[in-house]
């Protein structure tokens, strides 16, 4: 296991019945004089709960929209299902994007909409199809993450579970392969924490969906990854890798034996 970011090359720790669909070689970025991380190189599995895990501070989001070619890495590459998203552009950037769908923290959600109207928003964008069409696929998405009675309430009659499910459910709307979740389970209630980490393992196993998640919850990273990265402010890049519960049993460095049991220096 990587002591140091750079060390491991993510690969030996994916089965390999699990193509890659997402692959990071050399990955640095930084604001400035600032650097988050440094050469970080991991693949995800298509049909893996992948976690990004690490303290607050160390680039975890950051990462994510550098996956989602929100950002440029000042070095190194992201590969999404073969294509390069930060240097992509025109047509072939666009059916790039058509294939992640993504869960901001808050749920991103437009308040004067209902959630069928929220759902229905990257379908009028990027399909042609007729309004009672997007409805339906609206519905069906809706009905999938356990909201299908809910489709006609405005974000602010809902509850914050309910407001991630519905953003679960836009991501969806175009049915991509891979979706990204920002901070799924963070300002929730252990309850309605533990139905969302269900509703994502659910996700992943009936539909096959390839699912990244930033997150610092610890029940969540247990309860839904198949693989992680630790990511750690001082180190400025990756320090671990694998099965959290293995990490969890058999930390290899005191960061990450810290980290699992949320230990104070």
């Amino acid at each position: 296991m990587a002591e140091r970011a750079g060390v491991g090359d993510g690969i030996a720790d994916r089965p390999a019945d699990r193509p890659a669909v997402i692959e990071a070689r050399g990955i640095s970025m930084g604001f400035g004089s600032r650097v988050l991380f440094r050469d970080v190189n991991f693949d995800v599995g298509r049909g893996e709960v992948f976690v990004i895990l690490g303290g607050s501070g160390c680039g975890k989001s950051t990462l994510l929209k550098l996956m989602i070619g929100l950002y440029q890495p000042t070095a190194g590459r992201v590969t999404i299902l073969g294509g390069d998203l930060s240097r992509a552009d025109g047509e072939a950037r666009r059916n790039l994007l058509r294939q992640l769908g993504v869960m901001w923290q808050s749920g991103a959600l437009f308040g004067s909409m209902t959630l069928l109207e929220n759902v229905m928003l990257p379908l009028e964008a990027h399909t042609d199809l007729p309004r009672d069409a997007r409805e339906d696929v609206a519905r069906v998405k809706l009905g999938l993450v356990g909201l299908g009675d809910a489709a006609g309430r405005l974000p602010a009659e809902i509850s914050g579970g309910m407001a991630k499910r519905a953003g679960i459910a836009r991501a969806m709307a175009l049915d991509p392969p891979i979706l990204f979740l920002d901070e799924p389970s963070a300002g929730l209630d252990p309850v309605t924490s533990a139905g969302l980490d269900e509703l994502i393992k659910d996700l992943a196993r009936d539909l096959g969906t390839t699912f990244v998640v930033v997150t610092h919850e610890l029940q969540s990273i247990l309860a839904i990854g198949d693989r992680c990265i630790m990511l750690d402010k001082e180190a400025q890049g990756m320090i671990a890798e694998g099965d959290p519960r293995h990490l969890r049993d058999e930390p290899p460095n005191d960061t990450v034996r810290r980290f699992f049991r949320r230990e104070t220096r």
